[in-house]
């Protein structure tokens, strides 16, 4: 199972900002990485440069690898409508991403975890496999022997901000997609287009 496993705020002060969520010592060194980090002069960056950062952030924050992102995006550019849309919609409907929304983790590698350990459910199957792409309608929960866990209450136990496309039933641990995001609704700070014209080349 193929991710990203090294220092998380290293990557989080290469893009300029916590891409990983709250992160103490990205506060406190806001400059990029290396021993020339902080003093390192600006020098005029390509087109190709920034469209690539873009998508290294996007891959980063979702917790996909090229490979995954690639068939991705092949297959946003299939499906009609905008592109860059479609694209952040398939990530936020990977189902790691969609346990870490309802709040059941605190980022989506514990979240990632979550559903290989197999203690996610599917309208009542078991799935452990992170990248599953769940659909409007579909019923995502806890397994009843996986409520008792320490980790998921305390998650539940923190005040989380629900997007409108879902709805959370903490009492039966279990929760809905109710529709597919607009752009709008998709709080990650990403420039999708610049995405699409990095792969359009």
């Amino acid at each position: 199972m193929a991710r990203y496993r090294g220092p998380k705020t290293k990557i989080a002060r290469k893009f300029g900002e916590a891409i990983y969520g709250e992160d103490k010592s990205f506060e406190r060194r806001k400059y990029p990485p290396g021993q020339h980090g902080n003093s390192r002069r600006r020098k005029s960056v390509s087109e190709y440069a920034i469209q690539l950062k873009e998508k290294q952030k996007a891959k980063y924050t979702y917790g996909v690898l090229e490979r995954q992102f690639r068939k991705t995006f092949e297959k946003a550019n299939r499906k009609e409508g905008i592109t860059g849309t479609n694209l952040l919609q398939l990530l936020e409907s990977r189902l790691d991403n969609v346990v870490y929304r309802f709040g059941l983790a605190n980022s989506r590698r514990q979240s990632r975890q979550l559903v290989s350990h197999r203690h996610i459910m599917v309208n009542g199957d078991v799935v452990n496999i992170p990248s599953y792409t769940v659909r409007v309608g579909d019923v995502v929960s806890v397994r009843e022997r996986s409520r008792t866990l320490l980790v998921i209450e305390e998650n539940l136990g923190r005040s989380t901000t629900l997007l409108e496309w879902l709805r959370f039933d903490s009492s039966q641990f279990q929760g809905e997609i109710i529709s597919m995001p607009e752009r709008e609704q998709i709080p990650e700070n990403i420039n999708e287009q610049l995405i699409v014209e990095l792969y359009s080349k």
